[in-house]
């Protein structure tokens, strides 16, 4: 076999801008020319620009360098910075360490350094990319990158929020660059969080202190805002967003207005006068505070009047005990069971024990078993620790003068008088603000919602809250149980500390008692609660439709309603949509466009749906939806012949004046199934 020889011819030509090339030719013998490229003579720093001549017969384009492992490396290499593109220079530089391919006279090169440069003006700004270069020409990339960076944040900056202080901050100015500060206070209060709140302590500081070195005192952008919440932006976040327990809280706490004015128009009961202190309690004195387990806050009435606790110290009383020595330990001196007698008997059951810690007599051992090594006053000084911690370290006092007056008419027995050594606890000042966050740290497991500080054991507060259910409301406690369903603990000064586990902590407080010692108003107030809401621990959640469940937000049962409709038959879950015609679901509900589920059948070409729809569920055939689109004209429109011979069908048979199929007029429950 012959083998081919190769060499290589090289002429410079005068291009047509002036500039120097050089012709290369790889010939092999006895052949014509079968590889030629065409390049520009340039200097050996500068990166050769070159030309290829026009395919031909028998001709085919070469390169000196291969552009494909070229492109490799470029695309592997990291991208350092872009380049800048500048007048009155190359097109393409090119490092200094770049060599020219190919070799060329000395005289060529001479000329073609002198020959004027290819220059192209640039238009418009353009971005290429390569990687890292050297000499003086890094600093100017870099200060061009730091500008373009600028200028890129600049134009992200708009579209994107970065950061959750910048989503509240928008979501409180509403279009506005700066917002005032008492509209983000009054947006907080919606909530149910207080300005405060030892949760947004230091929020509340910060806030201060930058209003006062504002020019106006009053508003605050974007930055200054976001210096203020910063530190408190989690809760703040779930506030704004509506993640509390109560979503609504305007809406709930509009309904708890309502039903405290209710209640005030009541007359009748009386002021308890065996103690002299309790007498002179006006019985015009009304008051609901509430306090949920997300430490969200609402008072209407007489909320910052002290009054003294009395039995509603029980169930805390016997709480701290269990706390503190556990349920066997107690219970080996107390019962569980409700008396059936008078709240101040001192009567024992067959074990020899008080039946439960809500009467006087189990009340007297339950305080006994608290530091029992301890004095009275250190007895009296850890109970009232414990209470200001479960009020979160609001209001709790101690009423001497209540104190003195039960001591001098209270003893009419040893007995009575050994308890009475004990009333200190009973004489303890709350008002109903301070008290409802006891009642919420019961609501929530233990812990104070407003400081997040565990106070008691989740053993104690279950068995608290199950007496107090039982056991709570003096004789009438099973009446209360049966109509409310909640644990509470009243006392004669008027008080009532309702708990809705894992929701709220309740104090009513209103001096007017009916025969039996509980507070006229606290009594209709809290039955009027569980009848408007789901709050009666027997209450279905799922299927009571005429309660409202405060819990969930509005609306949001609908939407999910529509979703799960029409992604049923969207999927052609035909199941799905069996249960959901079971449970009586309208199977015409209509997304924001108008469109049913028949719509998303049709067009999605499920038979078996539109058949289901059509047969068992007697949805309308023809429904429009905002465009004036029927079912059938979407399986027209995307081609489902099957279904647009079902819809003509049913249409045909379809009355609209009475909304029915002619042949069938009613539901066939097998037909569902």
């Amino acid at each position: 076999m012959k083998r081919n020889c190769f060499h290589q011819s090289e002429q410079r030509r005068a291009g047509p801008d002036g500039g120097i090339y050089v012709w290369s030719e790889l010939l092999r013998d006895s052949s014509p020319p079968r590889f030629s490229s065409f390049r520009e003579a340039a200097p050996p720093d500068r990166l050769v620009r070159t030309h290829v001549s026009p395919p031909q017969p028998d001709r085919i384009e070469m390169l000196h360098f291969r552009f494909s492992t070229v492109l490799k490396e470029c695309f592997q290499a990291t991208v350092k910075r872009p380049f800048p593109c500048r007048t009155q220079e190359s097109w393409y530089p090119a490092p200094r360490h770049h060599r020219c391919l190919g070799s060329v006279p000395s005289d060529a090169a001479a000329a073609a350094a002198a020959a004027p440069r290819r220059t192209a003006p640039c238009a418009a700004p353009r971005r290429s990319y390569c990687v890292k270069t050297e000499g003086a020409s890094t600093v100017e990339l870099d200060e061009h990158l730091k500008k373009d960076g600028a200028e890129g944040d600049k134009r992200r900056n708009p579209g994107i929020l970065p950061s959750l202080e910048d989503l509240l901050f928008y979501t409180v100015a509403e279009g506005q660059e700066k917002i005032p500060a008492h509209k983000f206070l009054t947006a907080l209060k919606a909530t149910g969080l207080r300005s405060g709140d030892p949760r947004l302590k230091e929020c509340m500081e910060i806030l201060k202190e930058t209003l006062k070195k504002t020019p106006d005192g009053v508003t605050l952008d974007r930055h200054l805002f976001k210096k203020c919440v910063q530190s408190n932006i989690v809760l703040l976040t779930q506030a704004f967003r509506k993640k509390f327990v109560i979503p609504d809280f305007q809406s709930f706490t509009s309904h708890i207005d309502q039903l405290y004015e209710k209640a005030k128009n009541l007359s009748g009961g009386q002021v308890a006068d065996y103690i002299p202190q309790l007498a002179k309690f006006s019985p015009d004195l009304w008051a609901v505070s509430l306090c949920t387990v997300d430490g969200q806050r609402h008072t209407v009435g007489d909320t910052k009047v002290p009054f003294c606790l009395q039995s509603c110290v029980k169930p805390l009383k016997y709480a701290v005990a269990v706390h503190d020595h556990g349920t066997e330990y107690v219970h080996s001196f107390i019962g569980k069971e409700p008396s059936g007698l008078r709240f101040n008997k001192l009567f024992l059951n067959e074990d020899d024990k008080p039946h439960n810690p809500m009467v006087n007599a189990g009340a007297i051992v339950c305080t006994s078993l608290i530091q029992q090594t301890a004095s009275n006053a250190e007895k009296f000084d850890y109970v009232m620790s414990f209470l200001k911690k479960m009020a979160g370290n609001e209001y709790v006092g101690f009423s001497n003068a209540t104190f003195q007056s039960e001591r001098e008419s209270g003893d009419r027995n040893f007995a009575i008088g050994y308890y009475l050594k004990e009333k200190k606890l009973c004489a303890i000042e709350v008002t109903c603000e301070s008290a409802s966050v006891m009642a919420a740290t019961l609501a929530n497991g233990g812990i104070c919602p407003i400081t997040g500080e565990r106070v008691l054991s989740p053993e104690a507060v279950r068995n608290t809250l199950s007496l107090m259910h039982s056991c709570g409301m003096y004789d009438f406690s099973g009446q209360f149980a049966f109509h409310v369903g909640l644990p509470s603990k009243s006392g004669v000064a008027g008080g009532i500390l309702l708990v809705v586990p894992n929701v709220m902590g309740i104090m009513c407080w209103s001096p007017p008692l009916d025969k039996l010692g509980n507070s006229v108003r606290g009594i209709q107030f809290c039955t009027d609660l569980v009848e408007l809401f789901n709050f009666h621990n027997y209450d279905n959640l799922r299927h009571f439709a005429k309660k409202h469940d405060p819990r969930r937000e509005g609306g949001d049962q609908r939407v999910k309603s529509v979703i799960n409709l029409l992604f049923a038959a969207y999927t052609g879950d035909v199941s799905a949509l069996r249960r959901f015609a079971l449970s009586s679901m309208d199977m015409e509900q209509r997304d924001y466009d108008s469109r049913t589920a028949l719509h998303v059948a049709a067009a999605e070409g499920h038979l078996e749906v539109v058949r289901f729809l059509l047969d068992a569920c007697k949805v309308n055939p023809v429904p429009k939806d905002r465009w004036g689109n029927t079912p059938l004209d979407e399986a027209v429109q995307f081609g489902h012949h099957d279904v647009v011979a079902a819809l003509q069908q049913y249409q045909e048979n379809y009355n609209p004046a009475d909304g029915s199929d002619k042949t069938s007029n009613e539901k066939n429950l097998d037909s569902l199934l």
